[in-house]
């Protein structure tokens, strides 16, 4: 790496970081990504990213991404506490899985036939310097940096916080159990947690393979011990019968309402989950991330700083702070809400929801749809919420 200032220096190749990485590689623009060695506790987790939308080729969507999609689907599943399932047919569009590996693979080849520098590091500080900003005390000077590196859950008087978390086992059946052209998307046949919601989830690779999930939004995380219990007890009642566990995907995803605070060193503009790209009622961000990676390639094409535009519409977000604050305080029963979203509007519509593509008559549509006395009292309690968080600060 030369004495020269970077123009850009991206730290992390987590979704936000290879998907920007990708984009600049090859553009003559001079940049440099740091990630953390792979022995290091902040080495970006393996993970299986989803996303939708339309086309149905092998290389469509999302992004640059669509050569690397490992398995796409034509059909959903959702499933009803009570066992009612609704088919879901996606007409043009596709429902796809990517697999983490898969992705940074493809970005490294691709930064490394760029002569893009890949420096395995953990990134502990960044530095303000005359110019710019130094990545790691005495290290390499950048005009600017993207940070993509988690930050502490932010919290705010009037807003509301849950956690999605979850345990997905890859497995193989003992018997064909599993229907390979559809994703049960969510089965909500489990015990489902106070001021939150839980459901199961299938993406299967054949008939005897898939990635079986258990998900839960709610306050708090459980213990390794429930995780897999859960899990054993809801594929259990879904009758996959006996599974060997080939692989296992965890984590934990931020929802909430607050808002998350730039980063407080010049030059330094936080990107990803760090600067709120987690749709706050649904969790999910890879599209959001394919969209912000997009106008920031071209910022920095021009010249421009690289700024990333807001990941979500202020009414997407006022949409998501009521669910959140209803779902949390008990007014609003999470799983019959996204039960009868789904039974009463056409699944691209609320596909677009969860992904924060619709406009405002759809966005009106899925409200109507919703059970409007709990909607109403959800609405109420996010006024309660924010005029008692008005007060406290």
């Amino acid at each position: 790496m030369s004495d020269a200032p970077l123009d850009l220096a991206v730290v992390g190749l987590g979704a936000a970081g290879a998907s920007l990485a990708h984009r600049l590689a090859g553009t003559g623009a001079r940049f440099a990504v740091w990630e953390a060695p792979a022995s290091s506790a902040a080495r970006t987790q393996e993970r299986t990213w989803c996303t939708w939308g339309p086309g149905a080729g092998p290389d469509a969507g999302p992004g640059p991404f669509g050569p690397l999609v490992a398995a796409r689907w034509s059909r959903l599943r959702v499933i009803a506490p009570g066992g009612a399932v609704l088919h879901l047919d996606l007409g043009g569009w596709r429902y796809r899985m990517l697999r983490s590996t898969d992705v940074e693979r493809a970005v490294r080849a691709r930064l490394a036939a760029a002569g893009v520098p890949l420096v395995e590091a953990v990134v502990d500080e960044l530095v303000p310097a005359p110019g710019g900003v130094r990545v790691g005390a005495g290290g390499p000077l950048a005009r600017a940096v993207l940070d993509t590196r988690p930050v502490p859950l932010p919290r705010a008087p009037g807003t509301t916080t849950l956690l999605q978390h979850f345990l997905g086992h890859r497995v193989r059946a003992a018997r064909p159990v599993f229907d390979p052209g559809a994703v049960t998307l969510m089965d909500f046949r489990v015990p489902q947690p106070a001021g939150g919601v839980a459901f199961g989830y299938v993406l299967p690779t054949s008939e005897r393979e898939a990635l079986v999930e258990y998900t839960e939004f709610s306050a708090d995380l459980l213990t390794g011990a429930q995780y897999r219990e859960r899990l054993d007890a809801w594929t259990e009642r879904a009758g996959f019968g006996a599974l060997e566990v080939l692989g296992t995907e965890r984590g934990v995803i931020p929802m909430t309402d607050a808002p998350f605070p730039a980063s407080d060193v010049p030059g330094v503009v936080r990107f990803g989950a760090a600067a709120g790209a987690v749709r706050p009622s649904t969790g999910y961000a890879f599209s959001v991330l394919q969209r912000q990676a997009d106008a920031l390639a071209a910022r920095v094409a021009a010249g421009a700083p690289p700024v990333p535009p807001r990941p979500h519409g202020r009414r997407h977000l006022l949409m998501d702070a009521v669910l959140l604050a209803g779902i949390a305080s008990g007014w609003l029963d999470g799983a019959a809400v996204l039960w009868r979203l789904f039974e009463r509007n056409p699944v691209q519509r609320v596909l677009g929801f969860l992904d924060g593509a619709t406009g405002p008559a759809d966005d009106v549509r899925l409200m109507a749809s919703s059970p409007r006395v709990p909607m109403l009292a959800a609405v109420a309690e996010l006024g309660r919420r924010r005029a008692r968080g008005a007060l406290e600060r």
